[in-house]
């Protein structure tokens, strides 16, 4: 015969059980990642160089244009940290497929890129030396049923 004892015991131990799988699952969503990054550093001419972040996004997914309009989801904002060696030269591009659809959750229209989108930015060294220039990306992604909180993912680019 099994007593009290030995049943609270079994409680426990299934509550625990469940607690513990439940909370696997929520962790394995959170750290869902969608996008896989690549950061390059080319020359292209004495003391000038393009940084490039490309930005692979898996099927079903999207993420959001720096040029997305306010009041719906994040853009896609991207700074250099100030570096006395390096100077940026114009504004950060934005190459591929541009999509722009109503959101009606937002109830705005959105600029979105699936697949594939590379961000550029020239930048010019103030000396021959060799150097790095930090950089952050903050974006967002969504699909058809969920978007995932902002995340901000961090690169160190040289420039050689």
């Amino acid at each position: 015969m099994i007593n009290a004892h030995k049943i609270n015991k079994m409680k426990k131990l299934i509550l625990a059980s469940l607690l513990l799988v439940c909370g696997n699952m929520l962790f394995a969503q959170m750290v869902k990642n969608p996008v896989s990054w690549t950061s390059t550093a080319k020359k292209i001419a004495d003391k000038t160089y393009q940084i490039v972040l490309t930005a692979n996004i898996e099927d079903g997914w999207h993420m959001y244009s720096q040029s997305t309009p306010d009041g719906g989801p994040l853009p896609t904002k991207i700074s250099l940290t100030k570096n006395p060696l390096v100077i940026a030269d114009g504004k950060m591009k934005e190459t591929g497929k541009l999509e722009k659809k109503h959101e009606p959750l937002f109830g705005v229209d959105v600029m979105q890129y699936s697949d594939r989108v590379e961000f550029s930015q020239v930048v010019k060294l103030k000396a021959n030396v060799k150097t790095s220039v930090d950089v952050a990306v903050q974006f967002m992604v969504c699909d058809d049923h969920q978007c995932l909180p902002p995340v901000t993912k961090k690169f160190t680019v040289a420039l050689k």
